[in-house]
């Protein structure tokens, strides 16, 4: 199991999910993240951090 810190931001938000670009390391394809997962009061622009199988909103 992978429980190693990543970090995203929130690039779209698409009704029921929301689209995640990695910010800690090059990736071209966006992450679909269902947003009952994600902290209730994201918007595009959100900094996140998943760590521990968690999200936690940082900026």
């Amino acid at each position: 199991m992978n429980l190693q810190t990543m970090y995203f931001v929130v690039v779209k938000i698409d009704g029921d999910y929301a689209h995640l670009q990695r910010t800690d390391e090059a990736q071209d394809e966006l992450k679909l993240v269902a947003r009952a997962l994600l902290p209730y009061d994201i918007v595009e622009g959100t900094m996140l951090k998943y760590e521990m199988l968690q999200y936690e909103i940082i900026g």
